[in-house]
């Protein structure tokens, strides 16, 4: 009587809950015990042939000491050197690894994360069904934390998923997760997107990742994120964990649209090739949004436009706000960044813009950053300042690849070598060279130049992260 009682207050409690009028027609919450019984294993079925586990393996170099008693520090400081305390030989160690992949491509194309891949002498793969393929790195990006590789399955078709539109999730939908953790294969696992447009999770570059509460193990990386319709919604690539030995419920995946742009361009240039807009920006803060008098802060400032770029001739100006790429938000300036970025080489962006309390309509045609000027590309040698750094001119191309700022221009350190007198001084690779002895200098041959020019001594103006820096030597 008691059970039969339970169970009747189950059911009325069951048909409150799950009694919630839904705005989506085609987002349903399960109505009934059946429905709730239903399983996710046709999903599986037809997805999970499609991802596979990858195995990296690299040699690796590593010094060792002759003499084992040379790691007591007491020994160590008296005898030093003497009968071999101080001498140590390489050794080679072979360092093996896991992760997952998944298939884009009947003819062998797989997607997965760089971090999986990167620095490997050999990559095998190995299907669902158990069979292995050495595979090749066609190219990598770490920027975006993605790699592809390319498998010959000879004449056979392999399964393979479809991308879908991650821009179509919200946050509650139902997503799983499939890959390789911990090197148990073809492991599934099931949960909801907890959030979208992650944006400070510290992985890539361009991050704007969908969180997700599926569990994500060491050996997940690269694997699929798949919708309730089998598509890929999302690569799994991070987690968030206080020692990073598993999941606490906090997951990372890079979206499909970013993951389907930077595989063909992969594909077709062996290297990923972004498209280039000619501006930078920052996110509209709080007081920023007080002084426009908008609602709440929201949008990408812009600040610097390249001269002759197409963020200029599609007009757009310093001090405009993006607040949408082709009708999708831009919440702040990680978000114009992602936007673009999913724009191949050619296409267009429809920018939404505050300018001056008025709403306009904007339209750039993205092209591939340009090489010029011509980077020349120098190593500086002799008794001067910058002496083993390596320079060269800052066009947009190399601003693109290297992540600096683009600005005016100019001649960046690319290197400094360890020991030099460039490195003595306090040069960084990163530093924009402003003037040689005040006198401004914008090309590599107007820096060779002003080194040769001199022999009382110099005075070097750089510029680093927006300080103006000097360095005196007599």
């Amino acid at each position: 009587m008691l059970n039969r009682w339970r169970e009747t207050i189950s059911a009325v409690v069951l048909a409150i809950v799950f009694a919630v009028p839904v705005a989506d027609a085609q987002t349903m919450v399960p109505s009934s015990r059946v429905e709730m019984q239903m399983s996710f294993a046709p999903l599986v079925k037809a997805a999970a042939p499609a991802v596979v586990n990858i195995y990296t393996r690299k040699v690796v170099t590593v010094r060792q000491r002759v003499n084992p008693f040379m790691d007591d520090p007491f020994l160590r400081q008296f005898f030093g050197d003497q009968f071999g305390f101080g001498q140590s030989v390489p050794r080679e160690r072979v360092e093996r690894a896991l992760g997952s992949g998944v298939i884009v491509g009947a003819s062998g194309v797989i997607v997965t994360n760089n971090h999986v891949v990167d620095g490997a002498d050999e990559i095998t793969v190995v299907l669902a069904d158990r069979r292995e393929f050495p595979a090749t790195l066609v190219g990598r990006d770490p920027k975006t934390d993605l790699a592809v590789l390319k498998i010959d399955p000879k004449s056979q078709k392999l399964p393979f998923l479809r991308f879908g539109d991650a821009d179509s999730l919200e946050v509650g939908d139902l997503v799983l997760a499939i890959g390789n953790p911990f090197g148990l294969n073809q492991t599934v696992t099931s949960g909801i997107v907890s959030a979208l447009a992650r944006t400070s999770v510290g992985v890539a570059d361009y991050g704007f990742f969908i969180q997700t509460d599926a569990a994500i193990n060491p050996g997940n990386s690269g694997g699929a994120l798949i919708d309730m319709k089998g598509r890929l919604v999302g690569i799994n690539s991070a987690i968030y964990s206080r020692n990073g030995a598993g999941s606490i419920g906090i997951g990372f995946a890079i979206p499909s649209q970013m993951v389907e742009v930077v595989s063909r361009s992969i594909l077709s240039h062996g290297h990923a090739i972004r498209s280039w807009f000619g501006a930078n920006g920052e996110t509209v803060t709080s007081e920023v949004a007080d002084s426009l008098g908008l609602d709440h802060p929201f949008g990408a400032i812009i600040g610097e436009v390249f001269p002759g770029g197409p963020a200029a001739r599609a007009g757009l100006k310093s001090g405009d706000i993006v607040l949408a790429v082709n009708a999708r938000e831009v919440a702040d300036v990680a978000a114009l960044r992602y936007r673009l970025a999913t724009i191949p080489v050619g296409g267009k962006a429809t920018l939404s813009v505050l300018r001056q309390g008025q709403r306009e309509t904007l339209t750039a045609v993205l092209i591939e950053p340009p090489e010029t000027p011509s980077r020349d590309v120098t190593i500086i040698s002799g008794r001067v300042p910058l002496s083993g750094g390596e320079i060269a001119n800052l066009n947009p191309a190399l601003a693109e690849e290297s992540g600096l700022p683009l600005g005016k221009g100019g001649v960046v350190v690319l290197k400094v070598k360890r020991g030099s007198i460039a490195a003595r001084l306090g040069f960084r690779s990163g530093d924009r060279i402003v003037s040689i002895n005040r006198r401004a200098v914008d090309t590599v041959s107007a820096v060779v130049k002003a080194m040769k020019r001199t022999s009382n001594g110099w005075r070097v103006d750089i510029d680093r992260n927006g300080e103006r820096l000097s360095v005196k030597v007599d």
